[in-house]
């Protein structure tokens, strides 16, 4: 069985939505970044990245981790891959099909999740208002655009990523899309990204994975 380390407010919301969808069991190890703790080494602190146990799990102390026998995935586009390797529904049905969810997931890694983040990071950081943080999300979108643009001109004659269903390729480029949601503009210059990745979080499995995202401590 899989074991899936993290907490979903991290990178292992993708892999928790993609659970969601399948039904498919798993254990579920809460692991919290020790960022976001007073002390991630007093004795009473909870599983952390900096705990001996999970260093043990993943020397690089990062989340998310997933396990399953012998296997050891540290990547989260990996792992989402990895888990739909054999449903013909959310994963490939063919070769064909596969080379092109692996290209969607680098795609959005590579062109998009960087500049999508730093959107994020800054507006909701400490003064999203400043000129310099203005500066950096112009800048962060002025990149995106051209990515961007590439989805805007595939969904509009494609309701998903892969032919006309719903698949993995989809998870892993709608999460780090999202993180461009928190530019209050951006995403209306591309009505069909807009209107794609809306219907990805209309799904049940993104809503429950989004409210327990939410009820976890910012």
């Amino acid at each position: 069985m899989i074991t899936l380390y993290g907490v979903y407010r991290s990178r292992a919301s993708r892999p928790l939505w993609l659970l969601g969808e399948l039904g498919q069991p798993f254990t579920h190890v809460p692991v919290i970044q020790a960022y976001r703790l007073p002390d991630p080494k007093a004795a009473d602190a909870p599983l952390n990245t900096a705990s001996p146990e999970y260093l043990a799990v993943h020397p690089l102390g990062q989340i998310p981790c997933l396990t399953e026998g012998d296997l050891t995935l540290t990547e989260s586009l990996a792992m989402t891959l990895y888990i739909t390797r054999r449903d013909g529904n959310l994963g490939p049905k063919d070769d064909a099909e596969q080379a092109l969810m692996i290209n969607w997931s680098l795609f959005a890694a590579t062109a998009i999740e960087d500049h999508a983040l730093k959107i994020q990071q800054t507006m909701t950081g400490a003064a999203p208002h400043m000129p310099e943080a203005q500066a950096i999300v112009a800048a962060a979108a002025q990149t995106l655009r051209r990515a961007l643009a590439r989805l805007e001109t595939h969904l509009a004659i494609h309701a998903y990523l892969i032919g006309s269903r719903f698949t993995v390729a989809d998870i892993n480029v709608a999460e780090c899309v999202r993180y461009a949601q928190a530019h209050p503009t951006l995403l209306t210059e591309f009505p069909a990204v807009k209107a794609w990745l809306e219907k990805c979080q209309a799904r049940a499995a993104f809503k429950t994975m989004w409210e327990k995202r939410l009820a976890e401590p910012a």
